[in-house]
C-alpha cells in the first residue's frame, strides 16, 4: 500500500485483524510530533490505528526495496524466452518467515478467540 493509499484509506474506515500480542513503543518527539498532527487532520483515528497503518505501509516499502539477487539456478524462462534466475537476495528468506509467523500469529488469533 503506497502512502498515499494509505491516506485515502484513513478517509475511510477499514480494519484488518488484529494480533493477541500488543506491542508498546517509544517514539522520538518529532515522529510523536507528525503522529498527533495527523491525529489531528484525520480525527476519525487514533494514534494507535495511524501507527499500525504507517507501519504496514512501510513493511511493504521494505519488502520492495529489499534487490533482487540472481542466483545460479534457472527457474523459468521469461515472454522471450530468456532465462529467469533463482532470487537468492533478502526477499526469498523475508517472504518464507513473515509466511511462518503469518501462521503462528493466526493461530494464537483463533485460540484466543476460542475462549
Amino acid at each position: 500500500m503506497s502512502f498515499k493509499t494509505l491516506l485515502e484509506s484513513w478517509r475511510e474506515t477499514a480494519t484488518a485483524p488484529r494480533t493477541v500480542t500488543e506491542y508498546a513503543v517509544r517514539l522520538p518527539v518529532d515522529d510523536a510530533a507528525q503522529l498527533h498532527a495527523l491525529v489531528e487532520m484525520f480525527p476519525g483515528r487514533t494514534p494507535e490505528q495511524l501507527i499500525t497503518d504507517l507501519l504496514g505501509a512501510a513493511l511493504q516499502e521494505i519488502a520492495t526495496a529489499m534487490p533482487y539477487v540472481a542466483g545460479p539456478k534457472v527457474i523459468s524462462t521469461d515472454e522471450q524466452g530468456d532465462p529467469v534466475y533463482e532470487d537468492v537476495g533478502p526477499t526469498p528468506r523475508f517472504m518464507e518467515l513473515a509466511r511462518k509467523n503469518r501462521k503462528k500469529l493466526e493461530a494464537e488469533v483463533r485460540k484466543a478467540s476460542e475462549k
